[in-house]
């Protein structure tokens, strides 16, 4: 029986040092950082040209396939630039094999990546706490002096228009025939009919025959001009209502579609910037090489 053999070579020492060069992840990172900042003002100043009130601009569709592609070229670039210096810039590692070289490589441009997100986010968020802050003190003193002027009035108002049971209770004390009131009443009654009619979907008959009594009886018109008034502010209304909706759903639309590209364009930043950390780190050991 042959006995076993054992190896002499000697146990591979762990190096001391760490394999991450955070000086070169570091400086990868700002300038990642300083770049997409760049882009990202060159992208809004482009985008602010191509909007105006006076002329028609770009749809909703068209503005957020155009942010999305500029998500994804500034996280291309910056992406490149971060991660290409921090592989380019990395101390050189001596006894380590090709295949780890370059896991680590890919690993500083990603680190690089991902110090460079965080600290863009941080900027963003800060900035926009910093806006809604301010313009929520600013929205605040100015409406204070108005909320208190008016809070008197409104409080003497019977039926406010946002009580859901102000509709009701105008119900139960209606007439066959509407009684003059004060301006504020009718105004007020009236708004709380149409607002309960184009919340429920449609204002009844009933309540159109009644609109059409109290404003023949206000504006001396007859009762058929009356009812073709009623029907034309609701039409107008009901129109006003749908336009809403579609611009909310647009809105919804364009956030949702600007939220799954940036994503996608995260996740291309983060392949971009290991890749040129590859290829950083490659032409570091090729210009050594060289040099010797």
């Amino acid at each position: 029986m042959t006995p076993p053999t054992y190896s002499t070579a000697p146990l591979a020492v762990e190096a001391a040092a760490s394999g991450v060069s955070w000086q070169a992840i570091v400086a990868g990172a700002l300038a990642a950082t300083a770049t997409t900042v760049s882009l990202t003002l060159l992208g809004s100043g482009i985008g602010l040209t191509t909007l105006s009130p006076w002329t028609g601009g770009p749809g909703a569709g068209t503005f957020a396939m155009s942010a999305a592609v500029w998500l994804v070229v500034t996280q291309w670039l910056s992406s490149g630039i971060g991660g290409y210096l921090a592989g380019r810039l990395r101390t050189k590692w001596t006894d380590v094999r090709s295949d780890e070289v370059f896991f680590r490589d890919t690993a500083h441009g990603f680190l690089a990546w991902s110090l460079a997100t965080v600290v863009v986010v941080f900027v963003l968020a800060s900035a926009t706490t910093s806006l809604v802050s301010g313009s929520l003190r600013a929205a605040g003193s100015l409406v204070g002096s108005a909320t208190q002027g008016a809070a008197q009035g409104a409080s003497q108002q019977a039926g406010s228009v946002t009580d859901p049971t102000g509709y009701l209770v105008d119900t139960l004390f209606r007439t066959t025939t509407p009684q003059p009131g004060s301006d504020a009443d009718v105004r007020g009654e009236t708004t709380r009919i149409l607002v309960a009619g184009l919340t429920n979907g449609d204002v009844p008959a009933a309540d159109r025959t009644y609109l059409a009594q109290m404003v023949s009886a206000r504006t001396g018109l007859t009762q058929p001009e009356a009812e073709k008034r009623v029907n034309d502010v609701i039409t107008q209304a009901q129109a006003a209502k749908v336009k809403a909706k579609e611009a909310a759903d647009a809105a919804r639309k364009t956030a949702a579609t600007i939220a799954i590209f940036t994503v996608l364009s995260m996740a291309v930043g983060a392949f971009i910037a290991s890749v040129a950390a590859a290829l950083g780190g490659r032409a570091r050991d090729d210009a050594d090489l060289i040099a010797r």
